[in-house]
């Protein structure tokens, strides 16, 4: 299931760096991209749903592998800490599935972000309505990620610069890690 994940994320890395040529973080012509990839760009309507296909079946496939990794006990050590890069891998996944669903700026995005954005607000210390904070809606974590205290062209930017830059080279430098550690371990292990 590891080998399979990876697989899936080269196929998302090709045929994101493909989709990167048909769109346009722009609020204006974000969802007129998307329309303009599926009915006039040749094959770009299957090229689009490879890449949503391969981030869903990545998720699938994620959570079988950390199923399959706990269900053999593969996370006692000495492999623990390949065991916490595998849920950072698994958050990272997340999140990128996450921010990819808002890139079409439609209507489903548009009410994904209003729920995430007000889900972080509440975060403890860093969001200005969870307990402890002490930042207020102008400096806290919602406020940096949307950049501003409304939905518009700034989210939609660092919405895609996470999507296409910080996200995959982070899952880069953990895959790279979670692989020698696999090797350093003894390699994959087996069931007990």
């Amino acid at each position: 299931m590891g080998g399979i994940t990876f697989f899936l994320f080269i196929v998302e890395v090709v045929t994101g760096m493909l989709l990167m040529f048909y769109y346009r973080p722009v609020t204006e012509y974000a969802y007129l991209d998307m329309k303009y990839l599926e009915f006039d760009v040749p094959f770009g309507l299957i090229l689009r749903n490879i890449h949503r296909w391969a981030a869903h079946l990545m998720v699938a496939t994620i959570m079988l592998h950390m199923l399959r990794v706990f269900l053999t006990g593969s996370y006692k050590p000495p492999r623990e800490f390949n065991w916490v890069i595998g849920v950072t891998l698994l958050v990272l996944t997340f999140l990128l599935s996450f921010t990819g669903y808002l890139l079409p700026w439609d209507q489903l995005a548009y009410w994904a972000i209003t729920v995430g954005a007000n889900m972080i607000r509440a975060m403890p210390f860093i969001g200005h309505e969870g307990p402890f904070a002490f930042v207020d809606k102008y400096n806290d974590i919602r406020f940096m990620l949307l950049g501003g205290t409304g939905i518009g062209a700034n989210a939609l930017l660092r919405f895609y610069v996470l999507h296409i830059m910080v996200l995959p080279a982070t899952a880069i430098i953990f895959i790279g890690v979670h692989f020698w550690r696999i090797r350093k371990d003894g390699g994959i292990s087996r069931p007990l």
